[in-house]
């Protein structure tokens, strides 16, 4: 019975969170009220207060759920669709692009969004937000930590953030511009970036006390 019991309460409580995350997304956190989270996520204001002081700790419940979420939702399906580390990060900027194409340019990323409405406000909070784009950076890193057509001194972690970077700012010009020519220009030098870089690492550095020939001149 005791075990029953804790799964419905955990139940619940994922519910709410994953209620809370969508409504975010979609509305903004402070446009979201607790009676619609409440109403969507078909429980009673009790058992909310149960799990969460306060809206602000329901918000760090998601964004602390957000850090399990993301393999599930966003990368297993990308390394399940390619072994290619370099393709990986491609397929991964081309769900977010699917996504926005579907939502007609709305909504963009749903932590880089709580980035801009509630870090200002919320140190807790920010941490958190920090936390996510740590957590999406690492893996990106990861992918590309054995990927041996880059260069060895490339920095793989300053790469996926750069990563992120471009992500979160196509999808931001995107919103605002209401198309998704930003996005995809910005995909588009990444890249040109990735090109170069492996073109680098075709180019093997002379070897230390080598001598450079001077070319032969031609008698006349």
């Amino acid at each position: 019975m005791n075990a029953q019991r804790e799964a419905s309460a955990e139940g619940t409580r994922e519910r709410l969170l994953r209620t809370a995350f969508q409504l975010f997304h979609e509305q903004g956190f402070h446009a979201t009220g607790i009676a619609t989270i409440l109403r969507e996520a078909e429980v009673n204001p009790g058992s909310l207060y149960h799990f969460f002081e306060s809206k602000d700790d329901l918000l760090l419940g998601v964004l602390a759920f957000a850090l399990d979420y993301l393999d599930p939702a966003v990368m297993a399906p990308v390394e399940a669709a390619t072994d290619d580390p370099v393709e990986r990060v491609f397929t991964l900027l081309a769900g977010y692009r699917r996504r926005m194409e579907a939502e007609q340019c709305r909504m963009g990323c749903p932590i880089g969004n709580m980035a801009l409405e509630v870090s200002d406000g919320n140190a807790k909070a920010r941490k958190l937000i920090h936390a996510n784009f740590e957590n999406w950076a690492r893996r990106v890193a990861g992918w590309l930590e054995g990927d041996e057509r880059l260069p060895a001194d490339l920095d793989r972690m300053r790469l996926a953030r750069f990563v992120l970077t471009i992500m979160e700012g196509g999808l931001m010009q995107s919103r605002a511009a209401g198309n998704l020519g930003p996005f995809d220009e910005s995909v588009a030098i990444l890249r040109e970036h990735f090109d170069l870089q492996m073109s680098r690492r075709s180019v093997l550095p002379r070897k230390r006390g080598a001598r450079v020939r001077a070319p032969r001149r031609t008698r006349r």
